[in-house]
């Protein structure tokens, strides 16, 4: 391989197994599917575009959505070209995720959808370049800098140089701590590839996982413990329909690689918590009796916990293939981690090592920038 980096990886796995399933995404309620070829040529088509439009080697493309392939795509397309990728968590609160994005003026940015198309205007309205996904709610907007997903990834496959290199940044992530000053941390190509290589080892990952990305890659430990190696083992990555549906579409899949933080294992912990029986029920002492026998040697009892009890608990969190769960951040809280042990589900710990880092750039609160309307966004609301 030329360079250990992340596009020089997506071309490998597209040479050697190009019909092999690398995207799942599901939609209208219908997995779709991309294959490797697939990717990387989107990927070379997004490249091109971005070139096109004046992004080259150190420029940074922000995101600004949900889970979701067209993101991971321009991430990558980014990387192609020595660019830094530096997604944004949409469930920011909305203040400072406008702070945040007039503090980074960024001119490159991928906004999912419309609500935050808006946000991206309201704190820049001077953008250079504004990809969106999804096109609802868009059709009057007529800013310049738009452009559609479909019209980046269109014409005919390009011969495009990968310029990153090993050493070079691929992400960057942003914060504001809670004095308010801008924190990041930043992943260079050689860094991630690593963490990759570990957990592949580690865990002996192969091309036949099923990878759930339940969430955006916004923080450092989804790039290193779920990008990384779905590159380098060739596994397939799928995308749930939208935060809504995530359980559901967990549930359908059966997932053998989760990559989740303590937010994401406490909220199913909590889901499990709502169907519990009702205390002093001889449903809920028949349940806390086969959560207890299940970390007993009975070989008999314990298989009949295991079928009437534990394995419907794992339906009902879509775990039950899961052979590789990883925690990803904070720790679990003691009563969570004790409820997974008990239904046979180990919760890997992989914590996120990159100390944040104080950014030079002052922090400009939106409040102080020149009036949102700039564009005509609000008389194009009220247009609405």
């Amino acid at each position: 391989m030329a360079a250990d980096t992340l596009p020089n990886w997506l071309a490998s796995q597209a040479a050697h197994r190009p019909a092999g399933v690398a995207i799942r995404h599901k939609q209208l309620g219908i997995w779709q599917e991309s294959s490797w070829q697939a990717v990387h040529s989107a990927v070379l088509l997004a490249a091109r575009f971005l070139q096109r439009e004046g992004f080259g080697k150190g420029d940074t493309l922000v995101l600004l959505s949900e889970p979701r392939p067209e993101a991971l795509l321009l991430s990558l397309a980014a990387h192609y070209l020595g660019g830094v990728s530096a997604p944004l968590d949409a469930a920011y609160p909305q203040q400072q995720l406008l702070d945040l994005l007039h503090t980074l003026r960024p001119k490159f940015v991928f906004a999912e959808g419309q609500a935050q198309v808006d946000q991206v205007f309201e704190a820049k309205p001077d953008m250079q370049l504004v990809i969106y996904a999804d096109a609802r709610g868009l059709a009057a907007y007529q800013h310049p800098a738009l452009c559609a997903y479909d019209q980046v990834v269109a014409g005919d496959i390009p011969d495009l140089p990968i310029t990153a290199a090993a050493n070079d940044i691929a992400f960057r992530f942003y914060r504001l701590s809670a004095q308010y000053q801008l924190e990041y941390r930043e992943l260079s190509h050689a860094e991630l590839l690593n963490n990759g290589r570990q957990l592949v080892a580690h865990e002996a990952l192969t091309d036949q996982e099923q990878a759930l990305a339940a969430r955006a890659f916004a923080a450092s430990g989804h790039a290193r413990y779920l990008l990384s190696p779905w590159l380098l083992a060739g596994f397939t990555l799928n995308f749930p329909e939208n935060l809504a549906t995530r359980d559901t579409d967990r549930r359908e899949l059966g997932p053998t690689l989760v990559a989740g933080t303590a937010a994401t294992y406490q909220r199913l912990y909590t889901l499990t918590q709502s169907r519990w029986p009702l205390p002093n029920s001889w449903q809920f002492s028949f349940v806390a009796w086969a959560l207890r026998l299940s970390q007993q040697r009975v070989p008999l009892l314990t298989k009949l916990a295991r079928w009437l009890v534990i394995l419907p608990l794992q339906d009902v969190l879509g775990l039950r293939r899961t052979r590789v769960p990883l925690l990803v951040g904070e720790p679990l809280s003691a009563e969570a981690a004790q409820f997974f042990q008990a239904i046979g589900i180990q919760v890997r710990d992989w914590p996120e090592e990159l100390p944040w880092q104080i950014s030079q750039i002052q922090v400009i609160p939106r409040q102080q920038h020149a009036p949102e309307d700039y564009f005509g966004l609000k008389a194009l609301r009220a247009a609405l």
